[in-house]
This record gives structure tokens, sequence and C-alpha cells, in this order.
């Protein structure tokens, strides 16, 4: 298992800029894609059933946000986050929020557990999704690549985590490509693409808050650090 864990271990540059809003908004590039490509891809829930991709949109505007793998730090704590957004927001704005992984689905019940997250959450065990939207592999670490607000964890403590979570699993494996980056969509109803933005790096997400009020969601949500157990 020297291998797999060395590859875990791998360090990059970390990145320690405090961004606004207003950065976030100017520094994000909006991707041109087309749904039609990617509407009957199959995702699969925690009980391993089959839905088509387009079943998330169809008939609602919908937040779908990419994660890289269940195992990577910096998704778990953006979860983390994800978690805290009230049902009740979401209901009121007509909005679905819907996470997708590419593991297979027999880890989305202990990442559920993990982050307490409750809302809808998938897997896109091949990537195909990933693949033909085009959302990046390997990182890119540049000055448009701005960092997650949501990601409490340096990159040394964050990558023992990740090792630490996958020795401990009771399948050893790393819960999708270590390389794959992940994105955000917003879209529907329809194949109407509101918001698209791929991440360059781990650290690349989009502000939740920000995300959640161009779909349309009007409660203003505070996700500040606060004193918590940290699990690993």
């Amino acid at each position: 298992a020297k291998e797999p864990l060395a590859k875990m271990a791998e360090l990059v540059s970390p990145i320690t800029r405090q961004v606004s809003t207003e950065k976030w908004k100017a520094g994000t590039a909006v991707a041109d894609i087309n749904l039609k490509d990617v509407e009957d891809c199959l995702i699969y829930d925690r009980r391993g059933v089959s839905f088509l991709f387009k079943s998330l949109y169809q008939d609602s505007k919908s937040v779908i946000i990419f994660v890289r793998n269940f195992l990577c730090y910096s998704c778990k704590e953006y979860v983390d986050d994800l978690s805290k957004v009230p049902r009740g927001a979401l209901e009121e704005a007509g909005i679905r929020l819907v996470v997708i992984g590419q593991s297979s689905h027999q880890h989305i019940e202990p990442f559920c557990l993990l982050t307490g997250y409750s809302h809808e959450i998938y897997v896109d065990p091949k990537r195909s999704i990933y693949l033909k939207l085009g959302m990046k592999r390997e990182e890119t670490f540049t000055d448009s690549a701005l960092p997650s607000p949501h990601v409490k964890s340096g990159l040394f403590m964050g990558q023992i985590k990740s090792i630490w979570r996958a020795m401990t699993s009771p399948a050893f494996d790393f819960q999708g490509d270590l390389h794959q980056q992940g994105g955000a969509i917003i879209a529907g109803p329809g194949s109407q693409v509101y918001f698209c933005h791929f991440d360059m790096n781990r650290l690349d997400h989009m502000p939740i808050s920000w995300l959640l009020q161009l779909a349309g969601v009007q409660q203003s949500l505070d996700f500040s650090p606060k004193p918590k157990i940290m699990h690993v």
C-alpha cells in the first residue's frame, strides 16, 4: 500500500490568499457547455439505483456540485458547509442542491455520515459527465484560480486526514480518480445553463452563498468558521 499512499501524499504549492465576493465575480470564467452532451449519462444513488443525469434539472433549477473524490479533504470540508444549507431556503426558492462524486455508490452513505450532508447526492463512477463536459484533470495553480473560503485545513493536515480516512475505510480505495477536478453548474428547468465553473485545483471552489444567490435563494447564509470537533 506504500505506492498508493505516496500518491495521496503528493504535495502542491498551497494558496493562502483571502478573496472577496467581488473578486470571485471578476475572476470566474463561465464555461461554454451543452448539457445535451451528457443528459443521458447515468448517475447512481446510495442504493446503486441509476438515473439519467437530465432528471436532476429537467423540471427545476438545480445547483449541481461536482467534487473531486470523497477522500479529498477540501471536498469534505466544502460539503461540510453544504450540509448547513437549510432545506427550507431551497424549497422556498424552488432549487435543488445536488452533489455528484465519482466513486462507487457504496461510498455515498459513509461520506454523508461524515459530513452531515442530507441533500441530494449521486455518483458518476465512470466519470462520463466529468469527461464529456471537459472538467480538468490535474491541478493548475494560477492567479485566476481562487482559494475556497470553505476549506479550513492547511495542506499538510488535510493530506494527513485524507490518508487516514483511506487507511481506515472498509474498502481501501481512493473513492475516485485522485487527479480529477470538480466544478459547479446552475441549470434548469430544461437544458438551459445559467452558470458553470470548472475548478482549476482542489481549492478553487465557488463560494456557496454566491452560488445559491445566483440560483435565486434569498436567505442569507453564514459559513464563517466556528469551533467544532474535527473528524478525520
